[in-house]
């Protein structure tokens, strides 16, 4: 990642010059991806909804200006909102979230990565039953390992807000996956 100088000058450049704004397109579409993907769980769509938020960033980058933050927060920002008309339109529909973890690198027992797969679908599936601005904290804080304050930043609310909306989600699952867990008998 680059340094905030290095950053704002790429961004600079990108509002004259589009192989720029290809360097920024390159930088940040991985996370932006995942952040799409966790969101929509469909890889398709979730290629449709990225590139619609490059678009509009590159349509658009001329209105940014630097304040102090970085710049894949703009694009998480226009990324919640991609998301969200997703969901407004009349296709739209709320879909399970499911595992997005990478395998680990040693190997389990077979019973143990099933295992451990199904508790993932679990909490994924019971964060995707919180309220909307409590799930999107939780899936930037732990699926993307965002910072409470560029969580805040993308979420349009204070520090403070964030750290109860993710007290708040946190506190929900611990009520709720005890009985997920209990119900199918896991260990």
């Amino acid at each position: 990642m680059p340094d905030g100088f290095e950053e704002r000058e790429l961004v600079e450049r990108a509002k004259e010059d589009p192989e720029a704004f290809g360097a920024l397109y390159d930088r940040y579409f991985p996370q932006i991806y995942r952040f799409t993907y966790s969101r929509v769980r469909d890889q398709s769509l979730a290629e449709d909804v990225t590139s619609e938020v490059f678009f509009k960033a590159l349509r658009n980058i001329k209105r940014y200006t630097y304040s102090g933050h970085p710049f894949s927060s703009w694009l998480y920002q226009i990324a919640l909102n991609a998301v969200a008309d997703h969901y407004r339109g009349p296709a739209g529909k709320e879909v399970e979230l499911e595992e997005g973890a990478a395998m680990p690198s040693t190997a389990p027992s077979v019973l143990d990565e099933v295992v451990r797969r199904d508790r993932s679908r679990r909490v994924w599936s019971a964060i995707d039953q919180l309220p909307r601005h409590q799930r999107t904290a939780m899936v930037l804080k732990f699926s993307e390992d965002k910072k409470i304050e560029e969580i805040a930043l993308i979420m349009g609310k204070t520090s403070g807000a964030v750290k109860l909306l993710l007290h708040r989600g946190v506190e929900r699952l611990r009520r709720e996956l005890p009985q997920l867990e209990a119900e199918v008998g896991l260990p």
